[in-house]
């Protein structure tokens, strides 16, 4: 029988202020959890095959289409939120000239401004 002094010693090894870090713990606890998956995995049928009506997509009882006709395009999909914000889009699109440094600059200095206010605040 494993004795309570030492699972307390096994267990103080790095007390931080959110809990307890201890390698062994975390290698025990993996292995126990692999072991009841490996077990419960072992109850499966080795024989199962899904055919018929049970491979079949559910559509919440409506008939599976072609490809062609159950495909949603996606060109449209924020169609309401790019048209609203198409004034910035168009901003942006004047902005961008596609060189890497002017966006780490602006970075800079946007991070830079950041730091400025939350040290005055």
């Amino acid at each position: 029988m494993i004795s309570p002094e030492f699972l307390y010693s096994l267990l103080e090894t790095l007390r931080t202020g959110s809990g307890v870090w201890n390698p062994i713990s975390w290698i025990i606890v993996f292995v126990v959890a692999f072991l009841v998956v490996y077990i419960v995995r072992g109850f499966g049928k080795e024989d199962s095959q899904v055919k018929g009506e049970k491979a079949k997509v559910f559509l919440s009882g409506n008939p599976e289409l072609e490809k062609e006709k159950m495909h949603v395009g996606g060109s449209n999909l924020y169609w309401g939120f790019t048209d609203m914000l198409s004034w910035v889009y168009r901003g942006l699109d004047k902005m961008h000239n596609g060189n890497v440094s002017d966006y780490i600059f602006w970075f800079v200095i946007v991070l830079g401004i950041f730091f400025i206010l939350l040290g005055v605040l």
